[in-house]
């Protein structure tokens, strides 16, 4: 089941959630607010290969992601 990263439109918070289904994708809510006007953001994920990790964008980068609690991930920094 993948985690995805929003960001509320309404009040600006940056939150996870995991997702069972891509139909719940249609019901996600602010956990500070509770709105629906919800943003998917584009998220890092870290790949491990031959002991070697490497920050790796799920799509096209921008200037601040918004989704990283740290300054290595390559799509915002």
């Amino acid at each position: 089941m993948p985690v995805y990263d929003y960001k509320c439109r309404q009040c600006g918070k940056v939150f996870e959630k995991l997702l069972r289904s891509l139909s719940a994708a249609d019901s996600v809510k602010c956990e500070k607010c509770g709105s629906a006007k919800v943003k998917k953001l584009v998220s890092c994920c870290a790949i491990s290969s031959g002991g070697k990790s490497e920050n790796v964008s799920s799509g096209k980068s921008s200037s601040s992601c918004g989704s990283c609690s740290h300054s290595h991930c390559s799509t915002c920094h």
